[in-house]
């Protein structure tokens, strides 16, 4: 994963681009019916039940659209909400309050969903070793924040993206001529440029597992579409030499068998690709 610095970057940029896309040059709703003088107060109210996320990105927001909004959290990121419950409040200027509340429930409603699906899957694997994983199957432009919802519902970050991990799969594999060649290709190319980058080798079978073995130098394999028996018969044979990743269309059914294989991670493009969103309203009071 990117450094901390830089995902905060991330943020600021889906910050300033969200409120470019919905302010324009300004909240003529507001701004026509609303003195500029008028102040107020709101609330984040749950109308739905599940893990709450994205009460830190909504401190964020208020800061960059009105650094004079007062927040008073009463419920923190990664906390069960159920219909009814009152998040936080937030007080100060009124138009403020209004030019900041849809890119605050937007980011929250989604944020909201993913923590809530990935902790589900989380408690699927408890008593094993195993550990949830996201994808890059995420929303164009907010990726960071999706990812950050997965940690908050207790899943960890894959790559963010292609830059800061190596993944040689299939269709790598194979304009490359090969996975010995991909690999070979791949590590030399690191070594020119300079780059200390983790490699990632897909195998779609227990042959390519083998093969995959010959060379050094592998943070972990990721097993595609196996199905138990062959998972099982791959965690054996990699022997802890690296880790090891199931994939592929794993779901709430079978997520806890593949656990039992003893793989370290699973992940899952459901996490943040199918998802409905949680039902939040900002009310004044």
């Amino acid at each position: 994963m990117i450094s901390e610095e830089q995902f905060k970057k991330e943020l600021d940029l889906i910050i300033a681009n969200a409120v470019r896309e919905d302010v324009g040059d300004g909240d003529h709703s507001s701004l026509a019916c609303i003195p500029a003088t008028a102040t107020g107060r709101a609330k984040l109210l749950v109308k739905d039940e599940g893990i709450i996320a994205g009460v830190d990105f909504a401190r964020m927001v208020f800061r960059y659209i009105d650094p004079n909004l007062k927040m008073e959290v009463l419920v923190t990121d990664g906390s069960p909400v159920k219909y009814g419950d009152v998040v936080f409040y937030v007080e100060g200027s009124s138009q403020s309050i209004l030019k900041a509340e849809r890119l605050v429930l937007n980011a929250m409603q989604r944020m909201s969903a993913i923590a809530t699906k990935t902790q589900d899957f989380v408690s699927l694997l408890d008593g094993t070793d195993t550990k949830i994983l996201d994808t890059r199957k995420t929303t164009p432009g907010i990726r960071a924040l999706e990812k950050w919802a997965v940690r908050i519902g207790g899943g960890e970050n894959h790559r963010f993206a292609l830059y800061d991990m190596i993944m040689l799969k299939d269709n790598h594999i194979d304009f490359a001529g090969g996975i010995t060649k991909a690999i070979q290709k791949t590590q030399q190319y690191l070594k020119e440029k300079g780059k200390d980058l983790k490699i990632i080798v897909e195998a779609r079978n227990l042959d390519e597992v083998d093969e995959i073995l010959k060379s050094q130098g592998i943070h972990r394999i990721l097993l595609d579409n196996f199905d138990y028996e062959e998972t099982r018969e791959a965690v054996k044979r990699i022997g802890g030499k690296c880790q090891t990743e199931s994939s592929g269309g794993i779901n709430e059914e079978t997520i806890r068998r593949y656990a039992e294989c003893g793989v370290d991670y699973i992940s899952s493009g459901a996490l943040t690709h199918s998802v409905y969103n949680m039902d939040l309203s900002l009310k004044a009071v």
